[in-house]
């Protein structure tokens, strides 16, 4: 069957109910007194994918770790449904927001579907143990991702890309309405690319799911995101549908290179086709 026609299996995961956008309000932070965001402003609405796009160093993933609160802000605001997220507690917080991180260290020793039972952490009782409810919420989630067959593996039996699959089946199993996702795509190979984003962007448009997500490939951006958000040193420079932000007026400045921009033959969203860098350009980027 080919690719674009790989659709992710239903399952009985409990639809999020759509609610108000995710406004990020002139967000600044850094690391070791070097600001890095500069009063980034940005507002995803329930229902949305919005994707983050930039060169390397641009900001992108400290964006969404101050967005979840792993990185404290030093000015600005991070709003759901009215309410200061920053200011919540974790597991207030992890109610309202789940994350797929970059990159983790998870336990070796661990089965997958111990991992994904760690997304319904913020739900449990005192007594710390999951219900019937949480399992079946997990056991969707692994569905949802294709990694029901990984169940009783352990972490250290996985390559890179099912360990990213079993990260984004514990994000989903955390039943959260806003879902911050830095490279999701990241070690997958094609079809888990478009199997993945697929998902999240039907968890979006049918269930409600707000979605701000990280991505280095432009095309996957352009292709499934309904708007996407240019940042170039700490700063948002562009923001719109993604034929409007990737264009060479935008990319090439942003990227240091000349690009083409073309309409995809099949979805008619942008193709972006780099030109080539000329060798002496190449050394620089080797160091040499």
């Amino acid at each position: 069957m080919p690719v674009s026609n790989l659709d992710p299996p239903t399952s009985n995961l409990q639809p999020l109910k759509p609610m108000a956008a995710l406004t990020i309000t002139h967000l600044s932070t850094g690391y070791h007194h070097r600001e890095v965001l500069h009063r980034v402003s940005l507002e995803v609405r329930a229902g949305e994918v919005v994707v983050l796009v930039g060169p390397n160093g641009a900001g992108k993933s400290t964006l969404i770790r101050a967005a979840s609160g792993v990185v404290p802000a030093t000015s600005g605001s991070v709003r759901f449904d009215g309410v200061d997220l920053l200011r919540l507690s974790p597991i207030e917080r992890a109610r309202q927001v789940a994350v797929v991180p970059q990159a983790v260290n998870l336990p070796e020793a661990f089965t997958v579907s111990e991992i994904v039972l760690m997304g319904r952490t913020p739900y449990l009782g005192w007594l710390g143990r999951e219900s019937e409810a949480d399992r079946e919420a997990a056991l969707a989630a692994m569905e949802r991702t294709c990694t029901t067959e990984l169940a009783p593996r352990r972490i250290g039996e996985l390559s890179g890309g099912e360990q990213q699959r079993v990260l984004v089946a514990r994000a989903l199993a955390q039943s959260a309405p806003v879902l911050l996702m830095d490279e999701p795509t990241a070690h997958l190979d094609l079809k888990h690319q478009v199997v993945i984003l697929s998902l999240v962007r039907d968890l979006a448009h049918k269930e409600g799911l707000t979605v701000l997500a990280a991505l280095h490939d432009l095309n996957l951006a352009a292709q499934f995101a309904d708007r996407a958000a240019l940042l170039v040193n700490g700063e948002l420079r562009a923001l719109g549908a993604p034929a409007d932000v990737f264009t060479p007026a935008h990319l090439a400045p942003a990227y240091g290179l000349p690009v083409n921009v073309i309409p995809h033959p099949t979805h008619g969203t942008p193709l972006i086709l780099p030109d080539g860098v000329e060798r002496k350009d190449i050394s620089g980027i080797r160091g040499t």
